[in-house]
């Protein structure tokens, strides 16, 4: 990391201010070439966390009055001298000030080169560096309160405990084989089986807070599904509060699949409204009703709407039986069944009496979907995984430790058990980036922006 970096931080366009960083060991001889303060004095006392003004330029040639931070290393967000350039917001300066730094020594940053950077010099791990672009990406309160959590360090202190307990296990592990006495071999295997027990138990309320978080972060792929004029696309206009989806009396004017994203109460749903699902000879709509069958196996919820007052078909009782866990049946036009009571044909699923006309439903919807979310408890909504890669580790991590029980069980010898331990140690110091690849930091830091 001899190189000195820089990159525009701000989004291109006209604005109040643009703002370039530098970082490297470089930097502050570069801002030397290019930075004239007003006080000069005061610059060169080099006071941490300062904003100074001056004039920026190249060999003399003004190109703006400019503000400069400076954070000297190690205390900055990289761990190395960092200077920040306010300048004003055209775009063309912006460039102008970045090539100038390019010129004196610079290069350009690579896509999250910065927090990279401040990940190999130890200001921050893996997690909170993943945290800072779901910080940026957040779509809801829960999803940003979520990431700010874990970019202040919570889901770490989690991981952590997890990592040090396991590592208790290794060294107890250790000891067994060092100190083999006859004598307290049985004492030793059953201290060791309520060690691993409790690391299990770890893993298992992480991935189980993981199925929320990962919800908060990502949203709920929420497919509307249903026979042709049942009501669909209505639901879908009523839930966003707009004319999104055209609603007639015609069957079949849904061909393709709509998406729109909704934030209920701070679960985000990314809803598709679907081609009603019926048999039919026009080949459009025969595509657009196999596309909605291909959508469903995905899904992470399924509404499907019929109607209250109608037998069921066998296309719903279908769909009914085979994505029952993650159906919820919205029995529309419950207004017309007249005080007659509502059938409810698959009592595995949630059947909620419905009526997009006059708005009837709405809120028990809601109600359900927070319930499946939440699984029925208040979970906390911080320091929870949130991401495949963090939840795919921490299932290897308590694969590894009930392997390990399990020839704890038929008393494999102590290097045997201590192979599955290994395994749940590694798994767990990839989460933190302790035994990160170079190619798994290229993948999560490539989907950074420039700057940042």
């Amino acid at each position: 990391m001899e190189d000195t970096i820089a990159a525009i931080a701000t989004a291109m366009g006209e604005a109040a201010i643009h703002l370039v960083r530098l970082s490297g060991a470089q930097a502050q001889a570069i801002m030397g070439q290019c930075f004239c303060p007003q006080n000069a004095k005061r610059w060169q006392e080099a006071k941490n966390y300062t904003l100074y003004l001056g004039t920026f330029h190249e060999r003399g040639q003004k190109i703006d009055q400019v503000l400069v931070a400076r954070m000297a290393a190690p205390s900055s967000f990289t761990g190395e001298d960092v200077y920040e350039i306010h300048c004003h917001g055209g775009p063309l300066l912006a460039k102008k000030v970045l090539e100038v730094c390019l010129r004196a020594g610079a290069r350009l940053a690579e896509r999250g080169e910065f927090t990279k950077r401040a990940f190999l010099n130890g200001k921050l791990d893996l997690i909170q560096a993943e945290a800072i672009i779901d910080l940026i990406s957040a779509r809801t309160d829960s999803a940003l309160k979520l990431a700010f959590s874990q970019m202040q360090g919570g889901l770490s202190k989690k991981i952590h405990e997890l990592r040090d307990g396991i590592l208790d296990i290794y060294s107890f592990i250790e000891a067994g084989i060092d100190f083999p006495e006859d004598g307290v071999e049985d004492l030793d295997r059953g201290e060791l089986r309520q060690r691993l027990r409790r690391g299990i138990s770890q893993t298992e309320e992480l991935l189980a807070g993981g199925k929320t978080g990962k919800v908060l972060r990502d949203g709920l792929k929420t497919v509307i599904v249903g026979r042709p004029n049942v009501g669909k696309s209505s639901l879908l206009n009523a839930m966003l509060q707009e004319e999104r989806a055209i609603v007639t009396d015609i069957p079949g004017t849904t061909r393709d699949e709509i998406h729109e994203w909704l934030n209920v109460d701070g679960i985000l749903l990314q809803l598709i409204d679907t081609a009603g699902i019926r048999e039919s000879t026009e080949l459009i709509e025969q595509l657009g009703i196999e596309r909605t069958r291909k959508l469903l196996p995905d899904a992470d919820l399924i509404l499907l709407m019929v109607e209250a007052n109608v037998p069921l078909n066998a296309e719903e009782r279908s769909l009914m039986e085979q994505y029952h866990p993650k159906v919820i049946v919205l029995a529309n036009k419950c207004d017309l069944l007249q005080g007659k009571e509502l059938k409810a044909y698959a009592p595995e699923s949630v059947w909620l009496p419905f009526s997009v006309l006059e708005k009837k439903g709405f809120a028990e919807l809601e109600r359900e979907i927070k319930r499946r979310v939440y699984q029925g408890t208040l979970v906390q909504q911080e320091d929870l995984l949130s991401n495949v890669r963090q939840i795919q580790a921490v299932e290897k991590a308590k694969q590894a430790l009930r392997q390990a029980e399990q020839a704890l069980t038929e008393r494999f010898p102590w290097d045997i058990i201590s192979i599955d331990v290994r395994q749940a140690m590694r798994a767990v110091a990839e989460i933190t980036g302790e035994d990160a690849q170079e190619a798994l930091l290229e993948n999560i830091f490539s989907r950074f922006c420039i700057g940042k």
